[in-house]
Parts: structure tokens; C-alpha cells; sequence
């Protein structure tokens, strides 16, 4: 899994590439702590390129989206398709995030 960060003035958007499984969750959740630490308040994730994620991936999502909400800021998500879109939708998370088609709609929004 590939990450890139890019941060605009209303928040900071993380692309994620390949797929967040067991494995390389733990890396996605250091790099989103690594974030709000620095002190983004409010993170786009762009799944755009990822191809999978796992129960393990679902966690870190949740519980980054939880310690934002705890400082006032949220956590918004973009691009879902194929079988990213499918867990989402089958969790039940499709339903508790803002999803945005696209990075700029997400900044939009703010």
C-alpha cells in the first residue's frame, strides 16, 4: 500500500493506493496519527486507487474518524467503488461517513 499526502488550507488529503488489509492497516493508521499530530483537524481520504480493504482497514478508519470527532474535526471519505464500495456499503459504514465523489467535492464541503 502506497500513501500521499497533500495538504489544502481547509484540510489535509491522504490517496492510498493498492490494499489496506492486515498488514499495511497498521501503517495507514500511523501515517493518519502522524497527521493529527501535526494538527490536521479535518482528513479527506481518497480511496480512488485502492483496491481492497479489509476488517483490519475498517478499524482504523472508525477509530481515526472517532479521535478527530474527540478535537472537533471529522474525517470525510472519497471515491469508494468496486469491492472498497461493496465492504463499506455490507459494514454499514457507507453510512456513518461522508463519502464524496471526489476530493474536491469533499473540500467543498467544509
Amino acid at each position: 500500500m502506497e500513501m500521499m499526502v497533500r495538504n489544502e488550507e481547509k484540510a489535509a488529503i491522504i490517496a492510498v493506493t493498492g490494499r489496506m488489509d492486515a498488514v499495511s492497516a497498521p501503517q495507514f493508521d500511523k501515517r493518519l496519527e502522524t497527521l493529527i499530530a501535526e494538527g490536521a483537524t479535518r482528513i479527506i481520504v481518497n480511496f480512488q486507487n485502492l483496491e481492497y480493504i479489509s476488517s483490519a482497514g475498517l478499524q482504523i478508519v472508525l477509530a481515526n474518524a472517532k479521535k478527530l470527532e474527540f478535537i472537533d474535526g471529522e474525517l470525510l471519505l472519497t471515491n469508494l467503488s468496486g469491492a472498497v464500495k461493496e465492504v463499506f456499503e455490507i459494514s454499514g459504514f457507507d453510512t456513518i461517513f461522508q463519502i464524496f465523489d471526489d476530493p474536491d467535492a469533499a473540500l467543498a464541503s467544509l
